[in-house]
């Protein structure tokens, strides 16, 4: 049946053209017979010229058509509505460009062009409405506010503020920012952008059991955020189709939408700072909450293993913080005091150095 309609589609479209440069053809040729040119013989050459054209192309273009319905059938319900917006309006801006061009007499630019001009602005047309459909929504958007809602909470602190939180991937697996946004330390809207759910989804379909109960849990803070009331959460729905990668799409995002990218990839943070795109750093803001020790402050600690350099001895606090001992090899598995000696910020987090407690005492009554 698909095929009957293409060939005829072929055929209207054939005999059309015929009508129209036949009888330029018959008159290059110097034929002014009517038995040649008149309308039915000109419609039925260009008709069969055609109808011989579908029978090579057809299985080209229903093919084309398959990938079309493919493409079409994966996208929201907002992407065709601004994709159809747009192609109508380029539509329209076309046929207003092509009403002057009318005026002329040359066959070109009178029939040629304007149908020229309709593709090239309805293609322009659908790539603007699907591309900009956060600006556009904002657009039609009405600003209300609630009732329950201050002054102070629209109030922007300085011109820093980012509204919009983008939160990537690996941030979600890792899960902390769900206790971070329970507590109501950030602040505007957090947005889970389609691709990173996308790629969240392909993680937790993965062969690899590890790699699946990682993308699991990120669903399962995904579901968690959303329920929470403290801070609403956004779907994005746009798709950069230029860009291949995550990353490089959260970044294109953050400028789009003058956001701020949440993570704990060092890469990401490095390559957003290039690109003057704000990030917001889970493992940073962990360093910065550990407790500040000082030099000669005494904690009490369990040696659970040997340091890498000779009799030192390694322990940890409730947060994970890494202590080096001196001469705490011989105390393991043992709960000791120990006197701290220097601290040291490094990538991975902060480092304490300590002596047991009763070295020291033994250095001041020496």
């Amino acid at each position: 049946m698909k095929k009957r309609i293409i060939s005829f589609i072929f055929l209207i479209i054939g005999g059309s053209i015929g009508l129209t440069l036949m009888p330029y053809f018959w008159e290059l040729l110097n034929i002014e017979n009517s038995t040649f040119n008149n309308q039915f013989v000109n419609f039925g050459i260009g008709a069969l010229i055609f109808l011989l054209l579908s029978l090579l192309m057809t299985n080209f273009i229903l093919d084309v058509f398959k990938k079309i319905e493919n493409y079409f059938s994966k996208q929201s319900a907002s992407f065709l509505l601004f994709g159809a917006l747009g192609i109508i309006i380029g539509l329209i801006l076309a046929w207003l460009v092509g009403i002057p061009l009318a005026a002329f007499n040359i066959s070109i630019i009178s029939n040629v062009v304007p149908s020229i001009l309709s593709i090239v602005f309805a293609y322009l047309g659908f790539y603007i409405g699907t591309t900009r459909i956060e600006d556009f929504r904002k657009l039609f958007t009405p600003k209300t506010k609630r009732p329950d809602e201050g002054v102070l909470l629209e109030r922007k602190a300085d011109n820093d503020f980012r509204k919009y939180k983008i939160l990537d991937t690996s941030v979600i697996i890792d899960g902390r920012i769900y206790e971070i946004a329970k507590t109501g330390f950030l602040e505007g809207v957090l947005v889970i952008p389609n691709f990173v759910l996308r790629e969240l989804q392909y993680i937790a379909d993965s062969s690899d059991s590890l790699k699946r109960v990682r993308g699991r849990r990120g669903l399962d803070i995904l579901n968690s955020l959303q329920k929470e009331e403290v801070i609403p959460v956004e779907s994005y729905d746009g798709e950069f189709e230029e860009i291949a990668e995550v990353d490089s799409k959260l970044i294109r995002l953050a400028k789009l939408i003058d956001g701020v990218i949440i993570t704990n990839d060092y890469n990401l943070n490095k390559v957003s700072e290039f690109q003057n795109v704000p990030v917001l750093n889970i493992n940073e803001l962990a360093n910065a909450v550990k407790p500040v020790v000082i030099p000669g402050e005494n904690m009490t600690v369990t040696i659970v293993k040997a340091g890498t350099e000779r009799n030192q001895g390694v322990a940890y606090l409730d947060d994970g913080t890494m202590i080096v001992v001196e001469d705490g090899q011989h105390y393991m598995n043992k709960t000791i005091g120990v006197v701290v000696t220097s601290a040291l910020q490094t990538a991975a987090g902060r480092m304490i150095f300590a002596k047991p407690a009763h070295s020291q005492k033994g250095i001041k009554n020496n």
